[in-house]
């Protein structure tokens, strides 16, 4: 993996919070189609990553609050799982705009690293199955790809079984 923040990393809050903890990663760039809504499957394509290993960050709201769901691109978040992970009795999906105002990234560019505001976060479990994982840099057509275990302490997440 390079060194944090190599040259070919831009300067995102993702990758300033991981070079600021010390966290190694590799920067993965592609040319993002404009056209693509599938952002995580279109990254997995571009990258040559199977998209098992490349995650999707989701947010919900949880028992009125605002919660960080991250499972594969080949899945879908289980949202009563999601809520069972974080103490909630339901959960739903958050409105685009709230989730791009408390995470200060754009849809298709969420990061779950570097957040201006520190949310709860899930991380489904399968991310432990791999060496690494990737995960949006902060902005469409730029991903981290990190170890797991990075993952979980850049987040201060948890795993759990949230991905069907």
């Amino acid at each position: 993996m390079a060194r944090p923040r190599s040259q070919a990393a831009p300067g995102t809050p993702a990758t300033v919070a991981l070079t600021a903890a010390g966290i190694p990663f590799t920067p993965r760039a592609y040319a993002h189609d404009a056209s693509v809504t599938a952002y995580g499957l279109e990254a997995a394509a571009a990258l040559g990553v199977e998209p098992v290993r490349v995650f999707k960050t989701l947010l919900a709201e949880a028992d009125g609050r605002l919660v960080v769901g991250v499972v594969p691109v080949s899945a879908k978040l289980d949202l009563k799982a999601l809520a069972s992970a974080v103490g909630a009795k339901r959960a739903a999906m958050a409105a685009p705009e709230l989730a791009e105002r408390k995470t200060g990234y754009v849809v298709g560019g969420i990061s779950p690293i570097g957040q201006k505001t520190a949310l709860p976060t899930v991380i489904d479990e399968s991310a432990a199955l791999w060496e690494t994982v990737l995960v949006s840099g902060g902005r469409r057509g730029f991903d981290l790809e990190l170890a797991p275990a990075d993952l979980l302490r850049a987040t201060g997440g948890v795993l759990g079984d949230i991905a069907q």
